[in-house]
């Protein structure tokens, strides 16, 4: 009787022994599971972090100031959004490079301050660089530009000897005004040189007769004409102010953003983008990198 029971026991023991030992595989498989599942989110975090650091080391967007009442440069559209020429390009120079681009408005004697303090990464907006070449670091140049003066087609102005005693405006720190005081024996004939924020009030004064000449570029003022369809209104004196080129101005020493963006641009030149976009805004290809 006893070795019966013993033997039952015995039995017993041997079926709790083998069911444990049964049930410590699926413990041991979620285990496993649990650490690989945690090993992938690692990896996936990692990589994530890898890319977040590769986005923030080229910062994500590409931030363009400009003046938003330079048109056709860059200015508000109809629709209330930013559009213009310079734009543009740099829309598809920051789709180029994956980056967002980001048109920020600046006010145009504060854009040194807006450049260096890094909330800007250039100026790209009709920037003149002749005069300029050492205060920021370039792109090549692409576009040709002249500083003119616009009258009144009544005015009786056809010369710059004609500005004699005359009213001229001219936007604040723009190239124009930089030309003008190159020019102090010209400036000095002038009744009267002052400034105004932008070219869409200087022309409303000019129509008003509140002044009798504006010194600016010739690129704007011949769009600022056509825009405003008044051609027979204007009359833009053959006798140039200046000659200069239009770049891209970077933060002194930045070359490795300006390297990016001219290799962008020289792209586009190849390719026909440039032409395309100058086309658009101007009916023919006024640019000039790759000519």
């Amino acid at each position: 009787m006893k070795k019966r029971m013993l033997s039952a026991a015995m039995a017993g023991m041997m079926v709790v022994s083998m069911t444990a030992c049964g049930g410590s595989k699926p413990a041991e498989t979620t285990a496993a599971a649990t650490e690989a599942s945690k090993a992938e989110e690692t990896s996936a975090e990692e990589t994530t972090a890898e890319a977040a650091d590769e986005a923030g080391e080229l910062g994500g967007t590409f931030t363009v100031g400009f003046d938003q009442d330079f048109p056709p440069m860059g200015f508000v559209g109809d629709n209330g959004e930013y559009t213009g020429f310079d734009l543009e390009l740099a829309k598809e120079v920051a789709d180029r490079l994956g980056l967002e681009f980001v048109p920020q408005p600046i006010a145009w004697d504060a854009k040194d301050m807006e450049l260096s303090s890094g909330t800007i990464d250039c100026i790209w907006n009709g920037f003149t660089m002749n005069g300029r070449e050492d205060d920021y670091t370039w792109s090549t140049p692409y576009m040709d530009n002249s500083q003119v003066f616009v009258v009144a087609a009544d005015s009786g102005i056809s010369s710059l000897a004609d500005l004699a005693g005359k009213v001229v405006e001219v936007q604040t720190d723009s190239s124009a005004e930089a030309a003008l005081k190159d020019n102090a024996d010209l400036s000095a004939t002038f009744g009267t040189l002052q400034t105004t924020p932008d070219y869409n009030t200087a022309f409303m004064d000019l129509e008003m007769g509140a002044v009798d000449a504006i010194a600016m570029d010739v690129i704007v003022a011949g769009y600022q004409i056509e825009q405003r369809g008044e051609s027979d209104k204007y009359v833009i004196l053959d006798e140039t102010l200046s000659s200069e080129e239009y770049g891209i101005g970077f933060k002194k020493g930045n070359e490795e953003l300006r390297d990016k963006v001219q290799g962008a641009l020289d792209d586009m030149a190849a390719d026909g983008t440039m032409a395309e976009i100058s086309e658009k805004w101007f009916g023919r290809d006024v640019t000039t990198i790759g000519k």
